[in-house]
C-alpha cells in the first residue's frame, strides 16, 4: 500500500465557484492522505479500488484510486468539503476537457446520528460510533475527534471527526487501512481548458447521461393519416405517413453490455388505442421489406394458407426476410390530446414512455448502417407524436448476445394503409407455417416470439383468450395462452377511454396479450441445438369466426437467435 501511495499522482483540476466556494484548487498543506479499502461479506471488492481521502484544517478531498491512476476513465468523479463554508463541492469530469461542478451546502448539514456509549480501536486510535439511516440504509460510522482533521470515505459523517470506519447494513465495510501526512504535490497533468457550473440537480443528470451513448432516431416526429407527407430531413414516410423509417448508423460497441429502446407517445389527434411496432429492416437477402415500402407490398413474396387470401412479406424465403420487430407497443385511449376531459380524482399521465431491452440484436447494429422504422396504425389527420432513442450502455449486467440472429415471420401488417392484410391466416388448422435453412449448426436456439390477439368485440380474440401452439418440425415445443389482466393499471394513460354503466372503463378490459398504453414482451422459447439443415415451424391459433364486418386476427412474430 506504500508502494500504491508513494507512486499516485494527482491531477491539477481548475475549479469554478459558486457562492463563497473557493476560486482555485484547495491548499493541502499539511494534509493527512487516509487509505479506505471496502469489503462485502468478508470479501474485498474484486476491483481493489480503495478511497483516497486527502485531508487538513480547512479542506478534504475524496476520490478513488482509480481515478488517480487512469484519468482516461470516463466519467470520474471526485469532491471537496470546504471547511469554512461547511460545503460540499462536486465535481466531474467527463472528457479530457469537460470537467463539471456544482455544489451542495445541505449535504453535511442535514445528516442527523444517533450516539452510542460504544468504542473500539481502528489503527491505534480509539474510536466512537454514531449511527443514521439513509433511505433505509442502516450506517454505522466509527471516529476519531481526537486528531486535528475532520474526513470520511463518503460523504456520511464528514463532521463527526475522522471516520475510520464505516459499515453498511452490517455487510458492507469500508476500513482505513493507512493513515500518513506528507507532502501532497499536485503535478499539472490535467487542466481542462474551463469548468461548467451547474445546479445539483442537472449536475447529477449530466453525469448520468454521459455514463452511456444515445443514438438519437426521431425527434418529434408525427405518425398520422395523410395525403400530405412532410416528412423530416432524413425521414421517410410510407403508407399515407402511418410509417416513418430512417436510417441510422450505429458505432462498433463490442464492449456494450446492454441496449435499449426508448419511446415516448402522445396523441395528436387520435383517441383510439392503436398497435405500433419498432422495427429494423434487414437487408441480408435479395429482397427487403424496404423494396415492399418504395414499390408497394405486392413486390414481397406471398403466403398462402388456401383461404384465398394473400398474405405479402410475411414469412422468410430463401430471398427475402421479413421486419424484424425490436418492440411491439400499444397507444393509450388519447393521451396529451384529450386530457381535457376530465374525472374526478383522475390525473391524466401526459405521455407514454415504454423501453425495452434490445441486447440480443446487437449483432446486427454494431457498426452498420441500418433502417429503423416505427408503424403506429391509425386513420386520423392529427395522429400520434413520437421520440425515439437507442442508448448503448457498457456497464451494468453482462447479458449473453447471441451471434446468430434470424427473423422467421412477422404478421403484423404494418402496410396496413397500404394494403397489406391482416394476420388472419389461423382460420385453418395448419396455421402459419415457416420453413427455414441453417447453413451451420446453432446451439442454445431461442425463439423469440411475440403474440397479440386483435378482434374488438365482444366475441373477438381480442377479449377471448386463444391457445397458441407452436411445433418444431412437427414436435410441439411450446402452448400458452397469451393473456394480460392488469389493464386496468393503465387507466392514467387513457383519458379518451369509453366509460361504462358497470363502472368499468375500456381500458380496464383484459386482452389477449396487450393492454392500451403498454409494451407486449417476446416469449423465449428455448429449442436447444438445431442441425444444419431444413427445418419448420407452425404456430396455431384458433382464429375466432368472423361476425359480420368484424373480424380476428393474430400479429405474431418470431425471431430465431442462438451461438
Amino acid at each position: 500500500m506504500n508502494k500504491i501511495i508513494s507512486t499516485v499522482i494527482f491531477c491539477v483540476f481548475v475549479f469554478s465557484t459558486m457562492a463563497d466556494a473557493q476560486s482555485s484548487f484547495p491548499d493541502l498543506t499539511g494534509a493527512y492522505t487516509i487509505v479506505y479499502s471496502t469489503t462485502f461479506n468478508g470479501k474485498e471488492a474484486d476491483d481493489g479500488n480503495h478511497t483516497f481521502v486527502f485531508s487538513n484544517k480547512h479542506y478534504t478531498l475524496v476520490t478513488r484510486e482509480k481515478n488517480l491512476t487512469n484519468q482516461k476513465d470516463y466519467p470520474f468523479e471526485y469532491y471537496v468539503i470546504d471547511r469554512k463554508n461547511n460545503i460540499q463541492m462536486l465535481y466531474a469530469v467527463l472528457g479530457a476537457d469537460k470537467i463539471i461542478q456544482a455544489q451542495d451546502s445541505n449535504a453535511i448539514a442535514k445528516q442527523k446520528w444517533i450516539f452510542t456509549n460504544e468504542t473500539k480501536t481502528i489503527l491505534g486510535h480509539l474510536c466512537k460510533k454514531a449511527t443514521t439511516s439513509v433511505n433505509s440504509n442502516l450506517y454505522e460510522l466509527w471516529f476519531t475527534d481526537k486528531m486535528k482533521i475532520k474526513g470520511a470515505p463518503t460523504i456520511l459523517g464528514q463532521d463527526l471527526g475522522l471516520v475510520l470506519q464505516m459499515v453498511r447494513n452490517g455487510n458492507t465495510v469500508t476500513t482505513a487501512i493507512e493513515i500518513r501526512q506528507s507532502k501532497v504535490d499536485l503535478p499539472e497533468c490535467f487542466r481542462p481548458k474551463e469548468v461548467s457550473p451547474l445546479d445539483l440537480l442537472t449536475y447529477r443528470d449530466e453525469i448520468w447521461k454521459s455514463r452511456y451513448v444515445t443514438i438519437p432516431v426521431f425527434n418529434r416526429q408525427r405518425i398520422n393519416f395523410t395525403d400530405s407527407l412532410s416528412a423530416q430531413e432524413g425521414v421517410m414516410q410510407y403508407a399515407s405517413g402511418t410509417i416513418v423509417v430512417k436510417k441510422i448508423h450505429f458505432p462498433r460497441f463490442s464492449d456494450a453490455k446492454n441496449i435499449f429502446i426508448d419511446l415516448k407517445e402522445q396523441s395528436a389527434g387520435d383517441a383510439y388505442d392503436r398497435t405500433g411496432t419498432v422495427f429494423l429492416i434487414p437487408e441480408d437477402k435479395k429482397i427487403s421489406f424496404l423494396e415492399g415500402l418504395n414499390s408497394g407490398v405486392q413486390t414481397l413474396p406471398v403466403y398462402e394458407n388456401g383461404n384465398g387470401r394473400k398474405y405479402y412479406g410475411v414469412v422468410a424465403t430463401s430471398d427475402y426476410t421479413p421486419a424484424l420487430e425490436l418492440m411491439r407497443f400499444f397507444t393509450p385511449f388519447g393521451i396529451h390530446h384529450f386530457n381535457y376531459l376530465r374525472l374526478k380524482d383522475k390525473q391524466w399521465q401526459d405521455a407514454v414512455l415504454y423501453r425495452q431491452d434490445i441486447t440480443a440484436y446487437s449483432s446486427l447494429l454494431s457498426g452498420k448502417d441500418v433502417y429503423i422504422g416505427v408503424f403506429i396504425g391509425n386513420y386520423d389527420k392529427g395522429g400520434h407524436i413520437i421520440d425515439l432513442n437507442i442508448t448503448i450502455h457498457r456497464g451494468g449486467e453482462e447479458q449473453r448476445i447471441p451471434d446468430k440472429v434470424m427473423p422467421l415471420f412477422n404478421t403484423l401488417n404494418i402496410m396496413e394503409m397500404a394494403g397489406q392484410d391482416y394476420g388472419t391466416m389461423f382460420d385453418r388448422d395448419s396455421g402459419l407455417v415457416v420453413e427455414f435453412h441453417l447453413k451451420d449448426t446453432v446451439k442454445n436456439a431461442v425463439l423469440r416470439y411475440i403474440t397479440t390477439g386483435h378482434g374488438g368485440w365482444g366475441n373477438g380474440d381480442e377479449f377471448v383468450p386463444k391457445v397458441n401452439t407452436i411445433y418444431l418440425n412437427g414436435q410441439k415445443v411450446w402452448s400458452m395462452i397469451p393473456w394480460r389482466e392488469d389493464c386496468g393499471s393503465y387507466r392514467l394513460y387513457n383519458p379518451a377511454s369509453g366509460n361504462f354503466n358497470d363502472g368499468l372503463s375500456s381500458s380496464d378490459f383484459s386482452r389477449s396479450n396487450w393492454c392500451p398504453g403498454t409494451i407486449t414482451n417476446p416469449y423465449l422459447i428455448p429449442l436447444g441445438t438445431l442441425p444444419a439443415g431444413k427445418h419448420k415451424i407452425q404456430i396455431t391459433i384458433p382464429q375466432g369466426a368472423p361476425e359480420g364486418s368484424s373480424f380476428s386476427a393474430w400479429n405474431v412474430s418470431g425471431v430465431l437467435t442462438g451461438d
